[in-house]
């Protein structure tokens, strides 16, 4: 990864206005790798490089989390945001609810509960019927119409374990991930139900075009450890 690559993270961080510095080089892979968040923190986030800009019109997001925070307190699983907007971000909500948002006001959904156990969980949208759906241990939730004809603007900052929230001015303590987060990876199409079910089963996919564990281009910030899966 480019050094004007991460400058220009670092210079996105800055424009909302806070004094953070990633702290560690670019580092490459996360083959057979988790992160672990082991505490709440204010200041503890991975930044992820995607691998082409992030003008979406559709995606694909999975994961595998686990955590052992209580339900009542809300998750930030995944945040993606450019200068002005909250473009897309993936929570577990104070009731449990797990939602995301683009842009504005978001959409719920009930789901099993993110437990001590690792779930593997994805999300799918595309913007041309607004479709979307959650997809936990590879059964998909009912589907909602969210946001048709919406597209994702591009030139923002992906983070792990934080909300990038410009209007507060920095991050929460009480909105951070704690727990395990592994295999993410994100492609810009609505993979298939049967693409989805061999990722959570672990069989061969098409590598994520926008993010992929195995080959991520990632910086590690705070207290995140990375070890073995095992």
């Amino acid at each position: 990864m480019s050094v004007n690559t991460v400058r220009f993270a670092v210079g996105v961080l800055g424009i909302f206005g806070w004094s953070l510095t990633l702290s560690s080089a670019t580092q490459v892979g996360l083959s057979d790798k988790v992160l672990v968040f082991p505490y709440e923190t204010d200041f503890s986030f991975v930044a992820l490089i995607p691998q082409k800009e992030m003008g979406l019109r559709a995606f694909t997001l999975c994961m595998r989390v686990a955590t052992e925070l209580p339900e009542e307190r809300q998750i930030i699983l995944f945040a993606y945001r450019t200068a002005d907007y909250d473009e897309l971000n993936v929570w577990r909500e104070q009731d449990g609810r797990i939602s995301f948002y683009m842009s504005g006001d978001g959409t719920f959904y009930h789901l099993p509960p993110l437990t001590t156990f690792r779930t593997s969980l994805c999300l799918t949208w595309e913007s041309r019927t607004g479709l979307a759906a959650f997809w936990v241990e590879g059964k998909r939730s009912t589907y909602q119409v969210y946001k048709p004809g919406h597209t994702i603007r591009p030139k923002g900052t992906v983070l792990l374990g934080q909300d990038p929230d410009k209007h507060l001015g920095g991050l929460e303590a009480v909105q951070s991930f704690v727990g395990e987060m592994t295999d993410l990876n994100m492609w810009d199409f609505v993979l298939s139900r049967s693409m989805i079910q061999a990722w959570h089963y672990g069989h061969k996919v098409p590598k994520g075009n926008i993010f992929d564990w195995g080959t991520m281009e990632y910086e590690l910030n705070g207290n995140v450890m990375v070890v073995d899966d095992d």
